[in-house]
Order: structure tokens, then C-alpha cells, then sequence
């Protein structure tokens, strides 16, 4: 489970928030903080995986938060913690995003929003902690993955009745065999070439209708395998 803090100093909404985290699958919330100096303590005591962060807060701003967190981690001898953190806000101003972006934020959601807004950024964000846990060296095909997932919203309803005539053909064949297919083995199936079957899968990986998965031969090298997403 993805432990979440939520941040934000209207009770009532982070309330709201930590009950829309929860009907998120793969995510638990740990607790509520009303204040930055409250989210410092339950972050030293409680570890979470990733804050739910609002910008304004009585004492100082999330921003500020984040910055003395980067600050003390880097100055303490045993390391300090520094959660990842996902900005929900009403700021507005291109500053903030630009700040959120320049501290690592991953993404920036604007209040108001919808849930399925939310869930849309937990998804992705969850879909990127399993690809890094399963990529212990990257190429540039990963590092495209690993930034769509967070750059992109998570899409979780992709269907041949969405995608053109072979790209559809292309998620019906990896999605009905029973252990992951090289492109080589896609193209020898569609009846292609292996270049023209690398680029649909490629583009279906960015959609998020299937998983890249990467596997270390005795060269080192690695080969691209293409699953069915898991649901």
C-alpha cells in the first residue's frame, strides 16, 4: 500500500481528500496534518509515502514545506526523509507551477477538481513506483515511460473499439498471450515487420494499455517484453 499524508489546512477538505484517497486501489492515508509544522511531524513519525499537498498553510506554504525537508535531509549525517509529494492547490500563478515542478512535485492539481481527476494522478503515480521497482537500469525507452506516467494522466479504459484496425490487433495479441511477447514474436503473429510492430507497441505503452517490462539476458543488455496490464 502507498501510505498518504494529507495536508491541508481546511479540515473539512482534507477530510474530503483522505476519503477519496482511500477509494483509490493501492493507497491507504495514513493521516491528516492543518499545518506545515504538524505535516513535519507526522512525516518524522509516521514515513509516508507521499503527501496530498495544498500550497497555503497557516504557518508557511507546501512549497516551503518541501524546501525545509530537502534542506534538513541533506544536512543530516543518518539522512533525512523527504516524501514524494502530489500538489492540490488553488494557486494559479505560473511561479507556483514552476516551483512545484523545479522541487519535484508529481504533478500539480488545480482546486477545484474532480475525483476521477485524483485518481487519475494516484494511478499513474503507483503505475511509476512499479515500473521503477521492476527497471534497475534504464534506457531511453523506460525513461519515456517513467516520465508519460507521471506526465500524463493514468488510462485505464484503452479498447479495440478506441484504436485503429492493427494497433487493435496488436493489443489483442499481447493481451491474450499467456506470458510476455517480444516485439520480434508480435511482428511474426500481425504478420509484419519488426520495426512496424515496435512502433504500435510502443505508442500502446504510452497509452498505458500494456506494460513494458525489461529482461536482462546473459550480455547484460535488455530485451523489451510487452505484457497485458494488470486490473
Amino acid at each position: 500500500m502507498i501510505r498518504t499524508l494529507v495536508v491541508d489546512d481546511d479540515y473539512h477538505v482534507a477530510h474530503v481528500h483522505a476519503l477519496s484517497v482511500g477509494r483509490v486501489p493501492g493507497f491507504s492515508v495514513v493521516g491528516e496534518a492543518h499545518s506545515a509544522e504538524e505535516a513535519r511531524q507526522l512525516i518524522t513519525e509516521m514515513r509516508p509515502d507521499l503527501l496530498l499537498l495544498d500550497m497555503y498553510l497557516p504557518d508557511y506554504n507546501g512549497l516551503d514545506l518541501v524546501r525545509r525537508l530537502t534542506s534538513e535531509s541533506a544536512k543530516s549525517d543518518e539522512g533525512g526523509y523527504v516524501p514524494d509529494f502530489l500538489l492540490v492547490t488553488a494557486a494559479r500563478d505560473i511561479e507556483s507551477v514552476r516551483s512545484a515542478m523545479q522541487l519535484g512535485a508529481i504533478y500539480y492539481l488545480v482546486k477545484p477538481f474532480t475525483f476521477a481527476a485524483l485518481r487519475d494522478q494516484l494511478e499513474g503515480y503507483r503505475q511509476w513506483l512499479q515500473r521503477l521497482e521492476r527497471s534497475p537500469e534504464a534506457d531511453q525507452a523506460t525513461v519515456d515511460a517513467l516520465y508519460s506516467l507521471l506526465r500524463s494522466p493514468a488510462v485505464t479504459s484503452v479498447t479495440r473499439r478506441n484504436l485503429p484496425p492493427t494497433m487493435a490487433r496488436v493489443l489483442d495479441i499481447v493481451q491474450s498471450s499467456a506470458t510476455p511477447l517480444g516485439a520480434a514474436e508480435v511482428a511474426a503473429r500481425l504478420g509484419v515487420s519488426r520495426p512496424t510492430a515496435q512502433r504500435y507497441l510502443a505508442i500502446l505503452v504510452q497509452k498505458q494499455a500494456i506494460d513494458l517490462d525489461l529482461a536482462y539476458g546473459a550480455t547484460g543488455r535488455p530485451e523489451h517484453h510487452y505484457l497485458a496490464r494488470a486490473r
